[in-house]
């Protein structure tokens, strides 16, 4: 199987965007962002999902992909804090359940000399929530007429991340539980 297919070509598309896409919101080019954005976005559905279809998994692809999320994600919720898009809250927990995450693989990988973590419902959800906002309030600095983002919405998408994160921890206690 050949290791640059169509889905890493998305993921590593969404890769080189990230940078442009952080230049264009310091430069205060919104509407390019939103593009940009849009587009990482629909990278991120579309290379699982035609990996899937086209049965082009490989381990490249299962390695970039979460990466590329967690880069586009960490790097736009630290960007929209700091300019006061999103509350700080929000940007602090889904970074903090991303390091977790993170330590937990690391030490998932160091415990069991393997690193098999299948995705989550609710991780899924999680990004799915976190994508649509970051999308939305950079629409609501294009459209001006759009009402902002609600409260709630932040809660949802916050709460769903927290379960998520408390999801991959179980997870990872079972898994490490099965290779004692």
């Amino acid at each position: 199987m050949k290791v640059l297919n169509v889905p890493n070509a998305l993921t590593i598309t969404r890769i080189v965007i990230i940078p442009i896409l952080i230049t264009t919101i310091i430069y205060n080019q919104n509407l390019y962002a939103l593009f940009l954005f849009v587009v990482a976005a629909a990278t991120d559905m579309l290379d699982g999902l035609f990996a899937r279809l086209t049965n082009q998994k490989t381990a490249l692809g299962t390695f970039l992909d979460p990466l590329a999320d967690k880069f586009l994600l960490v790097s736009s919720f630290i960007l929209f804090s700091v300019y006061g898009w999103i509350p700080k809250w929000f940007a602090v927990i889904v970074i903090s359940r991303d390091i977790i995450v993170v330590i937990g693989c690391t030490l998932l990988y160091l415990i069991t000399s393997t690193l098999k973590v299948e995705p989550v419902f609710l991780g899924k959800a999680a990004i799915a929530s976190q994508f649509f906002i970051l999308a939305f309030v950079l629409l609501k600095i294009n459209v001006i007429t759009l009402p902002p983002v609600h409260n709630i919405f932040f809660i949802l998408s916050a709460t769903i991340t927290g379960l998520s994160g408390l999801q991959y921890i179980y997870k990872g206690f079972k898994l490490t539980n099965a290779h004692s």
